[in-house]
């Protein structure tokens, strides 16, 4: 099977949650290409993640599984995807 590559938007639950500590998160759980920060409104950011993964791993269930299990999260929405 291919490879995924895929683009996350992840809502942190309020303007004060630590971006940093969701980020180590995402690291600590996802094969990560990319990390960033996107203004939202009213102070509030998301985080962007680019990472890849596998049809065999599951695919984007499985980085849903793992967005999931992050604290702090309102919610998270995958954005784009391409397979490789």
């Amino acid at each position: 099977m291919g490879k995924i590559s895929c683009v996350y938007k992840v809502m942190p639950e309020d303007a004060e949650t630590d971006l940093e500590t969701i980020k180590e998160q995402v690291r600590d759980l996802l094969d990560v290409e990319d990390i960033g920060e996107e203004e939202v409104a009213f102070g509030l950011k998301a985080v962007k993640v680019s990472c890849i993964t596998t049809d065999e791993e599951g695919g984007t269930d499985a980085v849903e599984e793992k967005l999931a299990q992050i604290e702090n999260v309102q919610s998270f929405e995958l954005e784009h995807f391409d397979k490789l």
